[in-house]
């Protein structure tokens, strides 16, 4: 097998590099301090982004984007991992569900989006039901030519920087050989439609100045022609975003994790105690090495995940096994990392401390560690018949 990169991905990533440590970078302090990304800063980057090429990589050529393949797309995200989320989500990546725009959305919200004229979030979870999606009750019910939107819809990431939705409602039900199951339909809603609130959401301890809402609809009429996809058929639209997404979660985890590392290395090769550099100890060095290997096994189970994806051959086991690997890696890669550092690994005049914090929430959202090991253990074993 061959895991060297083209030129062309080596280009890529140099020029991803080189705009986090430029653009970016320098901006750490400040969003960690103020907990936001202000809005002068959100249209700096943005328009910078643009001029670099580097916006809505992931979008077809044809329409505009950068037409990047899910392998290239993953080294891109590890780039951008090396820094804060909040900073590097301004370099939006809209979501692929968007390619399921028909007729008069393609103009109203998936070409503006690419061009970074519009910005989308997306609206699944609730209050009420977490992992489980069908548990959902926000509901839509057919009026008319419209549909009429009531319920609340919570963690909604970055719903302040959108000026849209991608909402799921249950939109009726069908019965099953397991009982009554719901139907979802996803819509595309403007955040300045009547009956739509957007509230503030909580103060999470990850990712400090990108931020989180509640969203309610009260009555909130939708016009169907706001349908993306088919009616009832939104899982299937869903399915499109939850593979990609999860490998994104596991790609900017390795970015995260290369910083990690690279504090560590320098604190192990530099300081001194009883005489000699502390890389040397085996209690440093053995960390050093377990962390490593730990890093390249997430690295390919990754990697491996995008290319089986550009193939058409990536199955949700295979999504989820790179999730978990990377996620969970590191967790351990960060901790380790401020353990060699002791207490100035707690400082937050060094990163450590925030990508610690910030790799809490990477095993919780985009579906949870345990989640993952279901959809895993479930393909194994459907083709046994248990």
């Amino acid at each position: 097998m061959d895991f060297a990169l083209t030129d062309e991905q080596e280009m890529i990533v140099e020029t991803v590099r080189s705009f986090v440590e430029r653009e970016l970078v320098p901006h750490e302090d400040e969003v960690e301090r103020l907990g936001d990304v202000q809005p002068e800063l959100v249209a700096e980057i943005r328009g910078r982004s643009l001029a670099a090429g580097i916006y809505a990589a992931n979008m077809p050529v044809e329409l505009g984007g950068g037409g990047l393949d899910n392998l290239t797309m993953a080294l891109v995200d590890r780039a951008f991992g090396w820094t804060s989320y909040a900073l590097h989500y301004v370099v939006a990546r809209p979501s692929n569900i968007l390619q399921a725009c028909t007729g008069d959305q393609v103009e109203e919200y998936l070409l503006p989006t690419i061009r970074g004229e519009r910005v989308d979030c997306l609206a699944m979870s609730e209050p009420g039901a977490g992992s489980d999606v069908r548990g959902m009750s926000c509901r839509a019910v057919r009026d008319g030519d419209d549909f009429v939107i009531n319920g609340t819809k919570h963690f909604i990431s970055h719903a302040d920087l959108a000026d849209y939705t991608i909402l799921f409602a249950a939109t009726g039900e069908e019965e099953t050989t397991r009982g009554p199951k719901k139907l979802i339909t996803s819509f595309l809603v403007d955040h300045d439609t009547p009956g739509l609130e957007l509230a503030p959401g909580y103060d999470s301890v990850s990712n400090r100045g990108y931020h989180n809402l509640i969203l309610n609809f009260d009555d909130c009429r939708v016009p169907a022609s706001k349908v993306l996809g088919e009616q009832d058929r939104g899982f299937e639209v869903a399915n499109e975003w939850l593979g990609s997404t999860r490998i994104q979660v596991a790609s900017v985890c390795l970015g995260r994790a290369d910083r990690a590392m690279s504090v560590a290395l320098d604190w192990a090769a530099s300081r001194e105690q009883f005489g000699q550099k502390i890389g040397k100890f085996q209690g440093v060095s053995f960390k050093l090495a377990d962390m490593r290997t730990q890093m390249v096994e997430a690295e390919l189970m990754t990697y491996r995940a995008a290319w089986l994806m550009d193939q058409g051959a990536m199955s949700d086991g295979d999504a989820a096994m790179a999730k978990i690997s990377s996620t969970e890696m590191l967790q351990f890669v960060s901790d380790e990392a401020i353990q060699i550092l002791g207490g100035m690994g707690l400082m937050r005049e060094l990163p450590l401390e925030r990508i610690w914090r910030d790799a809490r929430v990477d095993r919780i959202w985009d579906g949870t560690s345990e989640i993952q090991r279901h959809i895993l253990s479930r393909e194994m074993l459907r083709p046994l018949g248990a």
